[in-house]
């Protein structure tokens, strides 16, 4: 797996699941940002679907509901996404990182830090402004995550300003159905990783690029508000290049498991509204490409 600094796109553009409580924050008036997210559809003689490609986590003045995404939204009665994020779900995320997030009583995440990693965990945890008691008893993984969104809330992202949020928000006003393509547990499993070598490994080589997330969010953010599904795929799978498995785990695995699910939808007489994580639609190996691998003529970028 990546270390946070190149995790860092990949869970705002794919991941739907993180620990929610570390989004919690005032959101500051900021002027307008206008983006303009690319928009699939594919119509057959029975259903007809719509993608939009989510970033999880955006600043609140961030406007995307280009008129095309509000006809398509006003057209649409079933809305689908990547994990429920409702009360339940949520209860079974938090219940999962109490049972998988934290060290035994006798161990400390300081003390399993090598000597060359201390100094770069206490300018982030200094940085972090969280209480260095509470982030010792974690787990790597859940610490790294932690530490990274409090990087975020300094540049003013929260999971509340997400696309698929904001839209799972609407639908449910709306009384509209609500479908998704995977569980809490199967996305909890992405997030929380097997080796302990191999996590602390990743913690500690995050640590540095802590200082400063901005360079590794921005762009990602510029393409997606740009439609710009070229530099998306660099931005995403570029990251991912040097890490293969972690690149099937997180995106190609999932892409196909999708995809027969977006097929059985389209013999429903329903107009589908999808919206999953952008790197999920982008390059040879994303849900468009592979649909229309398939035969099915998938209009967009």
């Amino acid at each position: 797996m990546p270390g946070i600094r190149k995790l860092i796109g990949v869970l705002l553009a794919l991941l739907a699941v993180l620990p929610v409580a570390a989004f919690a924050q005032v959101q500051p008036s900021l002027p307008p940002f206008m983006a303009y997210p690319s928009l699939w559809h594919i119509k057959t003689g029975q259903g007809e679907v719509y993608m939009l490609g989510a970033v999880h986590v955006l600043p609140a003045n961030v406007r995307w509901r280009t008129p095309q995404i509000g006809r398509a939204l006003s057209r649409s009665d079933v809305f689908v996404f990547e994990v429920p994020e409702d009360a339940k779900a949520l209860e079974e995320l938090q219940g999962k990182i109490q049972a998988n997030g934290y060290l035994p009583a006798d161990e400390s995440l300081r003390a399993k830090l090598h000597p060359e990693a201390l100094p770069d965990y206490d300018t982030a945890v200094a940085a972090s402004g969280l209480p260095a008691a509470g982030l010792d008893r974690e787990r790597p993984w859940l610490a790294g995550i932690q530490l990274m969104f409090a990087q975020m809330r300094k540049l003013n992202y929260a999971a509340s300003n997400g696309v698929d949020s904001t839209l799972m928000q609407d639908a449910a006003k709306a009384h509209r159905e609500m479908r998704y393509f995977e569980t809490i547990a199967e996305q909890f499993a992405i997030l929380a990783p097997d080796d302990p070598k191999l996590e602390l490994q990743e913690f500690e080589s995050g640590l540095k690029d802590l200082r400063d997330l901005s360079g590794g969010v921005q762009p990602m953010i510029k393409a997606w508000g740009e439609g710009d599904q070229a530099k998306l795929e660099e931005l995403i799978n570029g990251d991912l290049s040097d890490f293969p498995e972690a690149r099937k785990t997180l995106l190609d695995d999932r892409n196909q498991r999708w995809v027969p699910q977006i097929e059985d939808m389209l013999k429903e007489k329903h107009v589908f509204f999808i919206t999953v994580g952008a790197g999920h639609l982008t390059g040879a190996a994303g849900v468009p490409a592979l649909l229309r691998a398939d035969g099915y003529k998938v209009d967009g970028p």
